[in-house]
């Protein structure tokens, strides 16, 4: 099976057409049960990619922390989030676009290539939805490894907050490990209360049996 490598073509046909600060954008967080929606916007320089920019699922924890490393020396790299608060409050989806729209606006862009196949309400740029972007793209590549390791670590972080979770090694994704953490330890103020099996322990108690 060949695999699909990203590449320059969609950010060089938009400049083609006028625009002169092209980003992509991409978003991971989606899943777990824990932490916040993280999101990144970048801009690419040409001349000055780095090699070797993928997916970031497909690579390794070290390839991906090498790569966010020369991005953030070599390309214009915007984080932001969206807290548990506002997923809970919003929806997952609305949450990650809010924290998509967010990354765009720190940066100086005047057009955005979105991973996935909608786009967020309340952009103020030109923008195209592109399915599997991180694989087509190499600036919604570069965002994927971005937004990754961002959360990654912010996710360690957490896990020394709130132990026994194994968020250092699960992210927040309801791996065995972290839904038997769930029932021994209980709710913590960072996990989702909308997701099911976070609001299925929150309100078992409070079921009146006859």
């Amino acid at each position: 099976m060949t695999r699909i490598v990203p590449d320059f073509s969609r950010e060089i046909a938009a400049l083609a057409q006028g625009a002169a600060f092209v980003v992509g954008v991409d978003e991971v967080g989606r899943g777990p049960l824990a932490g916040p929606v993280t999101a990144a916007a970048v801009r690419l320089i040409p001349g000055q990619i780095p090699q070797g920019l993928a997916d970031s699922k497909t690579l390794s924890a070290a390839r991906r922390e090498a790569l966010f490393a020369q991005l953030m020396e070599m390309a214009e790299v915007s984080i932001a989030h969206a807290s548990v608060e506002e997923i809970d409050s919003l929806n997952i989806l609305r949450a990650s676009h809010l924290a998509m729209v967010r990354a765009i606006a720190a940066l100086k862009a005047d057009y955005a290539l979105i991973d996935g196949n909608l786009l967020p309400k309340g952009l103020t740029i030109p923008a195209l939805a592109v399915v599997k972007g991180d694989t087509k793209s190499l600036s919604i590549a570069a965002a994927s490894i971005c937004a990754k390791v961002t959360r990654d670590q912010l996710m360690v972080d957490l896990a020394q907050q709130f132990p026994g979770y194994g968020w250092e090694a699960n992210a927040g994704y309801p791996t065995k490990t972290h839904l038997q953490a769930l029932l021994n330890l209980g709710v913590t103020p960072v996990h989702r209360r909308s997701f099911k099996p976070v609001h299925n322990i929150l309100y078992q108690d409070k079921i009146v049996t006859p």
